[in-house]
């Protein structure tokens, strides 16, 4: 079953909103897991806006199930703190400095040089590497030329797509065309190719209650989805616990 990790930035954000340390993030990952979740992820970024620094070493004390760093190797201090907390699996994002949220993938041709060195950093240290692709046939073959063990594939499109209304025209076409918004096919093809290769199957970005049980249907293999906004804005409206284990029902 694909697994389910928590991304708890949006707890950070709110606690740094305010100062102090309500609410509790090492607290909010040791309850994602109490409440059923598969694994955390944190990302943090240079001006940790959100969760810090040290919020990621405290995390890592704590974890019982698994644990996904995300951020941009190119920041020399990002590759120190992963390096040194050592987490099950990194996932590698190029985020610009500054930049609100993620919202591509890598170029895996144009930047295969520099990921194969970073990707064999963090693989010598024994951590599983995941790298952000947009759905597209050359950027997951780019991928697997990378050594990376994984890709997790950004699924904004996705989620725009499912909203406007267009799942219904899903089918089995694997096509390489590479233009947005992209649809499940797009999605399906990547999938099918990186299990082709043999690569590991990650997707995270705007994944909800709503859109994510298709998803999850449609996408073979699927190891993992990532989901923090979505679900902690649902824990609003619905408690903690209870988001955590609808979504993993979306999963079953």
């Amino acid at each position: 079953m694909t697994k389910l990790s928590v991304n708890i930035n949006k707890f950070a954000t709110l606690r740094n909103s305010r100062g102090g340390n309500n609410p509790d993030v090492v607290k909010a990952a040791i309850d994602a897991q109490r409440f059923g979740a598969d694994g955390v992820t944190v990302h943090p970024r240079p001006d940790e806006r959100h969760i810090t620094y040290n919020d990621t070493k405290a995390i890592k004390q704590i974890i019982t199930t698994e644990y996904n760093i995300e951020g941009n190797p190119t920041e020399q201090k990002f590759v120190d703190l992963v390096l040194e907390t050592k987490p099950h699996q990194v996932t590698l994002v190029p985020d610009a400095l500054g930049q609100l949220t993620s919202d591509h993938g890598w170029d895996t041709i144009k930047h295969k040089d520099y990921l194969i060195n970073i990707i064999s950093i963090f693989k010598n240290a024994g951590i599983r590497v995941s790298i952000f692709v947009d759905p597209i046939i050359e950027m997951v073959e780019g991928a697997a030329q990378t050594g990376t063990d994984r890709i997790e594939l950004y699924t904004e499109g996705y989620a725009k797509w499912y909203a406007a209304g267009r799942q219904s025209t899903v089918n089995s076409t694997q096509s390489t065309i590479d233009h947005r918004p992209w649809t499940m096919d797009h999605y399906k093809a990547a999938a099918i190719k990186a299990k082709e290769l043999s690569l590991g199957i990650n997707a995270g970005h705007d994944l909800d209650l709503q859109n994510l049980k298709f998803f999850a249907q449609h996408i073979p293999d699927l190891d993992e989805v990532s989901i923090g906004h979505a679900l902690v804005c649902d824990a609003i409206y619905l408690g903690y616990e209870n988001a955590v284990q609808l979504y993993k029902r979306q999963l079953m």
